[in-house]
């Protein structure tokens, strides 16, 4: 009954989703404050709606409801728990139905929080969000349903949940994925508000700023903790291997970044106006791309769990007219935006251009990888191409060292424009500390490269460089104290740049100075793995709550000192059969040792692959920190301001 009943509600969310659009066009056209009321009061109740739906769904996977089609097929009555509630966004329909949830929360937010915006100009926000959640809605409803049955005959246990999804890693990365995804929809939104009424002014960047903050800072986690459950579950021990999913949630990141620092300039100095809009655009358009390129089948990848051809192609059905029409308001409106504010080229406004037209090649580029296999095969009639890493590497790895250039420059650079002996200035100890600091670090490394003393280098110096400007600040107003006072901008960008420049240097050191063995180890055998002795003591059967797993243990010494005992383990889980790698770690703030089981080999031995992987850790510390950067600017007093709303109903101005 409960399943049928958070169906219903799905439905009158639909319903309620359209009054509010219709609501909203009609209180626009008629300059009524009543009807705009019922508009903006449609998101909070159509998100108790959804919720009530994601509710049901969550309890008929709690209740082993195998009579749900969904349930029966991607649960068991031994799943644990904690993955029954994450098998509920695990798959196609149930994923779906978060997206929609999550989407109606943004709504909700946008409609309650934004009410020191004109009225007219909330509105047409709201009424491109209700159009937009509409479109979802009808795809979760007519053609990917979680809430159908089978009846009266229906399995009793259920076939259960991928085994690659039973992880701790399907309940934060989904959620917050999808929060960053979906939240680009909101500068989407105010984007085609402000190209809809005409009026392109600099108020609408002051609102949507802080949503793309909190959007882009969520898609930061999300991409990060899936890179670090990536690392640890799939038993290989990479953390990124330009895959298309990954692609797929790469894409908007990168032009999501791209419009954060856009904004803050089109905010404070009034320029690249066309180009924040294009980039606001284009960011909830990669969105909805890499959720085409993820649920379509037209790509293969390892990370794809919710693969459906024929709702694929629904969801391009949407794509096409959404990024078109968007594209064609913009042509229309952008020829009249007018920018007045000039700038020199030693300015941090010709930096952060700079960047950002780096970060949109990059963007080009990774699609371009992405999508060519499929150029090719229609282009050859059938023929298969594949592009891996070497491509992306060979292209990114350029353009994101010389962004770091221009970061480490741009940070001493001022608005407008900046005098040659104010670059210059402290830049000798801060270049003589940073080579210090590098040639310790790469001393430290196996095997260092060029590249990798560069990438090295480049992040050492923006830290070191942020570092002496917070500190040549408290000289100047001789209160250290003031280190502590700076506007939560400041630190937002503090954090952001840091947290990048730690995870520059993580990559640079374990991609390169990374040591691996795929070796046969008998019991009793030891191999050397850098400055580690790793001692394999043999395998022994243990039991968990849904699976059967040999589980190895292996003794690491160092200078014949007991470091660790590691136990890998191979699962067979008892509903699909299916065999998973768990990999053992010894997590260490500088250093990784990694060991995973592969095949028994005769007479009690085992294949296992032994890895020591340098300042790997500082990858995700790193993204976590430019993901807290996003969070921390939403403590600036300008977006907690308040002003009173009007009464006249001339905030009802139409549309130009």
């Amino acid at each position: 009954m409960w399943i049928e009943v958070g169906h219903f509600a799905v439905l009158l969310a639909l319903l309620l989703t359209l009054l509010g659009m219709a609501s909203g066009f009609i209180a626009l056209k008629r300059r009524d404050t009543s009807l705009a009321s019922l508009s903006l009061t449609a998101a909070p109740v159509g998100f108790g709606l959804i919720l009530i739906g994601f509710a049901s769904l969550t309890s008929a996977f709690l209740a082993d409801d195998f009579s749900v089609d969904y349930v029966a097929n991607h649960s068991n009555i031994d799943l644990p728990v904690q993955y029954k509630v994450s098998a509920v966004w695990g798959a196609h329909e149930g994923s779906f139905l978060l997206w929609c949830l999550v989407m109606a929360g943004w709504m909700m937010a946008v409609a309650r929080l934004s009410d020191a915006l004109a009225l007219a100009m909330r509105l047409r926000v709201m009424i491109v969000l209700y159009g937009l959640q509409t479109c979802f809605l009808l795809f979760l409803l007519f053609a990917s349903s979680p809430f159908e049955r089978s009846l009266p005959f229906y399995p009793s246990e259920g076939a259960d949940l991928n085994p690659l999804l039973q992880d701790f890693g399907l309940i934060v990365h989904p959620p917050l994925l999808y929060m960053g995804y979906v939240g680009l929809s909101v500068p989407f939104a105010f984007a085609i508000a402000s190209l809809w009424s005409g009026a392109i002014d600099l108020s609408w960047t002051k609102w949507s700023r802080p949503w793309t903050n909190v959007a882009w800072a969520f898609l930061t986690a999300g991409i990060t903790l899936g890179s670090w459950w990536a690392y640890y579950e799939l038993g290989w021990g990479g953390w990124w291997f330009w895959d298309a999913v990954e692609n797929a949630s790469f894409m908007p990141w990168l032009l999501a970044t791209a419009l954060v620092h856009s904004l803050a300039a089109t905010e404070k100095r009034g320029v690249f106006k066309s180009w924040t809009l294009l980039l606001a655009l284009g960011g909830f358009s990669f969105s909805l791309l890499g959720a085409f390129l993820v649920r379509s089948g037209v790509l293969t990848s390892v990370h794809a769990f919710a693969v459906d051809p024929e709702r694929g192609l629904a969801i391009l059905a949407f794509l096409v007219p959404t990024i078109g029409g968007s594209l064609l308001l913009y042509a229309l409106r952008a020829r009249h935006i007018k920018t007045s504010a000039v700038f020199a080229l030693s300015s941090r406004e010709s930096f952060i251009l700079g960047n950002n037209v780096l970060l949109a090649v990059s963007t080009l580029m990774i699609l371009l990888g992405t999508i060519y296999p499929l150029i090719y095969e229609a282009a050859t009639g059938g023929l298969k191409i594949s592009v891996g890493p070497p491509y992306f590497n060979t292209l990114f790895l350029p353009l994101m060292g010389l962004l770091l250039v221009l970061l480490m420059v741009g940070h001493e650079t001022r608005w407008r424009e900046t005098h040659s002996s104010a670059l210059l200035r402290g830049q000798r100890w801060q270049w003589v500390v940073s080579m210090a600091m590098t040639v310790s670090v790469l001393f430290w490394l196996d095997s260092p490269s060029l590249a990798q003393a560069l990438f090295v280098f480049l992040g050492v110096n923006i830290v070191i460089g942020l570092t002496r400007q917070l500190v040549e600040r408290a000289r100047m107003r001789r209160q250290w104290l003031v280190i502590f006072r700076q506007s939560p901008s400041y630190y937002s960008m503090l954090s952001g740049h840091i947290g990048l420049s730690l995870m520059v240097i993580g990559i640079a050191a374990t991609s390169v100075s990374s040591v691996e063995l795929d070796v046969r180890m008998a019991p009793g055998e030891s191999v050397t793995l850098g400055g580690y002795v790793a001692r394999f003591e043999g395998v022994r059967i243990v039991a968990g709550p849904n699976y059967t797993a040999e589980r190895g243990e292996i003794l690491v010494t160092r200078n014949e000192e007991f470091v660790v005992r590691l136990f890998p383990e191979k699962r067979r889980y008892h509903a699909s059969q299916q065999v998973m790698t768990e990999a053992a770690i010894d997590a260490g703030f500088s250093r990784d040792l990694y060991v995973a089981l592969g095949e028994p080999l005769s007479q009690g031995a085992w294949s296992v692959r032994l890895q020591e992987k340098p300042l790997v850790r500082w990858i995700w510390l790193g993204g976590m920190l430019i993901a807290f950067s996003g969070l921390v600017s939403l403590i600036d007093h300008r977006y907690r301001r308040r002003v009173r709303k009007p009464e006249s109903s001339s905030v009802m101005a139409p549309a130009q």
